[in-house]
């Protein structure tokens, strides 16, 4: 279990009108400036009731408020505590993924549109990769590509090894806020592909399509990674039209 971390008690403002609001403003703020991450424990209900200078009550729904943003967790018993759950920007894109997967269940969002979206975030985002791109996020393309050969769009290697293609794409264009914003893409649209188009896909399309991309990123290319990117996500859109 992770060591406390110092005390957050002199950094933050007292609270204002809405206090549990404010309150559960505050320690996201807390959580991001102290770099927290999952399982650094922040303290107790009463510890942070009396540096709030609030009733327990109040820090309680504050505290409930994180929690529905799944950025806390609270633990019992002797050692128990509150914890850091996820860091702000892992709370941020796990709240955007799941409104994104009950917009697609209620179909007031289409496929047709995330992909559309799809493009807007992720061509830039391979440009920035390619831009930033060290040797180990060569080799780590390489392996994913290498990882997927063989195997059948639809399969569990195949799936595995094409998210963790993007995944490291996205670590590589070195911005928190946009791979938080583009999570939605692994964590909804594609597992909603897989179903839906991994039948009609070619697994050696996809396959020199991210080639393609991975050339780019070598040479630190970064128009050529954002064309490669483009034509990657416009091959599974028609894919998609075809089958209407």
């Amino acid at each position: 279990m992770a060591t406390a971390r110092p005390r957050p008690g002199g950094h933050f403002q007292p609270p204002s009108p809405g206090a549990s609001e404010q309150i559960a403003w505050q320690i996201r703020r807390y959580l991001e400036e102290q770099h927290l991450q999952p399982g650094d424990r922040i303290g107790t209900e009463q510890e942070l009731a009396d540096e709030f200078g609030v009733s327990r009550p109040t820090l309680r729904e504050a505290l409930r408020l994180l929690s529905a943003s799944q950025l806390i967790r609270v633990g019992r018993g002797r050692a128990g505590g509150i914890f850091v759950a996820r860091t702000p920007s892992e709370g941020m894109s796990a709240n955007l993924s799941e409104s994104i997967a009950l917009m697609l269940a209620a179909d007031t969002i289409s496929l047709d549109e995330l992909l559309d979206a799809r493009l807007s975030l992720e061509v830039p985002l391979a440009g920035r990769a390619a831009a930033n791109a060290t040797d180990d996020v060569v080799r780590r393309l390489e392996a994913a590509v290498a990882a997927a050969e063989g195997h059948a769009p639809g399969t569990d290697p195949f799936n595995h090894a094409d998210t963790e293609f993007h995944q490291i794409l996205a670590e590589a264009a070195g911005n928190v806020l946009l791979r938080g914003l583009t999570g939605w893409i692994l964590e909804v649209l594609q597992p909603s592909l897989i179903v839906t188009i991994s039948v009609d896909v070619s697994a050696e399309a996809i396959l020199d399509q991210h080639r393609a991309i991975l050339r780019a990123v070598r040479r630190r290319q970064r128009a050529a990674a954002e064309r490669a990117m483009r034509a990657h996500i416009e091959y599974l859109t028609e894919v998609l039209h075809a089958r209407r």
